[in-house]
């Protein structure tokens, strides 16, 4: 890896810094690397950097976290996307909570096709897995990529299905990129690495954490065009990545489901408050974002 990937991944590494303010940085300095070269006044001009997170970036802590984290990265296949790399997801490159660095692993492009994020419940009923494969198998041949998060219930539900049909997906996950968070989805994380792979902005090694799945959740609806939401109860996961969707100004589907089942509570719940558009099937999805052939313009 190049230099100044070593100082980007330095700043990553740097306590005090967050994105906004290492966009500030790289903004005024133009490179990771003039940031660590440079001195305490020339870093206090920078709008938010004030003496004490100056004087953390010139002690080069981060500098020696990213070295060793560097040797680490060499004996894997896992590769660093800084927001300034032409091949990191121009989706999340306009958000302002977006993560500057992501740990990527598979055949990832971020940046052809359209995305689409299939989330729900951990615990999935027959009827939310089967509107899963529905979607998937619909999906196929419309240079489509799913995202979802790799957990129980509808994510792996999702990836497994395109799997079986042939369509790209990403995991996105709250773990480091060699921790497959939970351990019996590896497998499948594997598979995925042919046709996608999965993502991360958090460091190797790195454990799960409860605090860090609403954080990656904000990554799978930053990713995607639209989200559709499976399944979901009141509260839960889904409908965080639903909220940040809608932030963003993503287009929001949800599955309706049967009133008795707390699992369509969720949903339900959305399509009333008018935060999500009711899903009736793949078609609809295509011709309410304008992905049909004989669209009069087209989403991408």
């Amino acid at each position: 890896m190049s230099q100044e990937k070593l100082y980007q991944l330095a700043l990553h590494f740097t306590n005090g810094l967050g994105s906004i303010l290492i966009r500030h940085l790289i903004a005024h300095f133009g490179s990771a690397q003039k940031i660590f070269e440079a001195n305490l006044k020339t870093l206090t001009r920078v709008t938010g950097v004030g003496e004490a997170t100056a004087r953390i970036v010139l002690q080069k802590e981060g500098l020696k976290e990213a070295e060793i984290e560097l040797k680490k990265l060499e004996k894997t296949d896992i590769k660093l996307l800084f927001y300034t790399d032409a091949d990191y997801p121009q989706r999340l490159k306009s958000l302002y909570d977006a993560p500057v660095l992501l740990y990527g692993k598979g055949s990832l492009s971020f940046n052809q096709g359209r995305f689409v994020g299939v989330v729900g419940t951990r615990k999935s009923t027959d009827y939310g897995k089967n509107v899963t494969e529905q979607i998937a198998e619909g999906l196929a041949d419309k240079d489509v990529t799913i995202v979802s998060g790799l957990a129980y219930g509808i994510d792996i539900a999702a990836h497994r299905a395109c799997l079986k049909y042939h369509v790209p997906t990403v995991g996105v996950m709250a773990t480091g990129a060699d921790v497959i968070y939970p351990a019996t989805h590896d497998k499948t994380s594997q598979d995925m690495q042919a046709n996608g792979g999965i993502v991360t902005e958090y460091p190797l090694g790195t454990k799960p954490d409860f605090m860090r799945f609403p954080a990656r959740n904000r990554i799978i609806a930053g990713l995607s065009d639209a989200v559709i939401v499976v399944e979901a109860a009141e509260k839960g996961g889904a409908l965080i990545t639903a909220e940040y969707a809608n932030n963003y100004n993503r287009d929001v589907f949800a599955v309706p489901g049967n009133l008795s089942n707390s699992y369509s509570t969720g949903c339900n719940k959305l399509i009333r408050s008018h935060k999500a558009q009711i899903f009736t099937g793949v078609e609809d999805l295509l011709e309410s974002l304008s992905w049909l052939p004989n669209s009069s313009s087209s989403k991408t």
